[in-house]
């Protein structure tokens, strides 16, 4: 059973000119202890459908259409105090900076007691306990000592690690990671990364690592779900969409990415830049930048189809039932 199910999200942002879509007929699930890696470029939805998976959409937006379902109850349209009690609880938050994710005025203890202790009904030493055996968890060195520090007594890979076990507190079934590693050097990145992996294949944890870094991707999901101007475009198992990607724009992600032992003057590059939300072509998003384009593309937006690759589909005219046909 999915942890979590997106059926059809849409998200959209009413404005003096119109409403603007952000965000149209996504799908995908996250089972338990399986890690989605969710890429894009920036201003894809990639954060944004995070925010709304965990009621942090910022007004005006508003979910208009489709479904969360968080193991089997509809999530959508909870009030903000039931979604503040799913929040925490049953949904973890690792965001993308560290320091503002954490209270500067607070110590790492009290943040972390402070949350267990509104999410469940224990004593205060039960949650101290609990607070110093997630920092150990995360790999924290002297935990009883750094229990009592502030976050800017922590290096930038260390604060990472304890927003983290913030997330973790309550054992939750879905964690939603925000580009966990952007602001971490290449070092702490790989920390990072292996304590996410082990966390989802210890505890079942589902999770949906949201990132624009094939690099991390491939080292961290098992599946990967690419977004472009806001619509799924390709979802598979994470080697066969790295290794043959279907998707002309899952393509030129990888074509741009440098390999070891290229001698090129200059890296393949995605000419042009993502429309904007109140001017997207007819068809496909992505056809004015496509090098296959095809008079279809322009006018109807294919649905998700089968490839050869068994589980790995593409947003694309050239794909009919597994088949290529344009």
């Amino acid at each position: 059973m999915s942890v979590v199910d997106i059926e059809n999200l849409s998200i959209e942002f009413p404005t003096r000119r119109g409403i603007l879509k952000a965000i149209e007929g996504l799908s995908f699930s996250i089972e338990a202890g399986e890690i989605l890696g969710v890429v894009g470029e920036s201003g894809a939805g990639k954060s944004l459908t995070g925010n709304a998976i965990v009621g942090l959409l910022e007004p005006p937006g508003r979910v208009s259409g489709g479904k969360i379902t968080l193991k089997g109850r509809d999530i959508t349209h909870l009030s903000e105090n039931e979604m503040r009690r799913v929040r925490g609880a049953e949904i973890g938050v690792i965001f993308q900076d560290p320091l503002t994710s954490l209270n500067p005025l607070y110590t790492v203890g009290k943040q972390l007691t402070q949350t267990i202790l509104t999410h469940r009904n224990i004593s205060y030493s039960k949650a101290k306990d609990r607070a110093i055996e997630l920092l150990t968890e995360v790999g924290i060195p002297a935990p009883e000592l750094r229990f009592d520090a502030f976050p800017h007594e922590f290096s930038g890979g260390m604060r990472q690690r304890v927003v983290i076990a913030l997330a973790l507190c309550c054992d939750p079934s879905l964690i939603i990671a925000d580009e966990p590693t952007t602001a971490l050097d290449v070092s702490v990145q790989a920390q990072i990364i292996a304590l996410l992996k082990d966390l989802s294949r210890d505890k079942g944890v589902a999770t949906m690592l949201v990132t624009h870094d094939m690099g991390v991707i491939a080292e961290a999901a098992d599946r990967v779900a690419v977004i472009y101007s806001g619509r799924l475009v390709e979802i598979g198992d994470v080697r066969s969409v790295i290794d043959a990607p279907k998707h002309p724009y899952t393509r030129g992600l990888m074509d741009s990415i440098p390999q070891i032992g290229q001698n090129l003057k200059y890296l393949p590059n995605i000419e042009g830049a993502m429309p904007r939300l109140d001017g997207r072509p007819d068809g496909c998003a992505f056809n004015p930048r496509c090098k296959m384009v095809k008079p279809v593309c322009r006018e109807e937006i294919a649905a998700l189809r089968a490839t050869e690759n068994a589980g790995q589909m593409a947003a694309c005219w050239i794909y009919d039932g597994g088949h290529k046909y344009v």
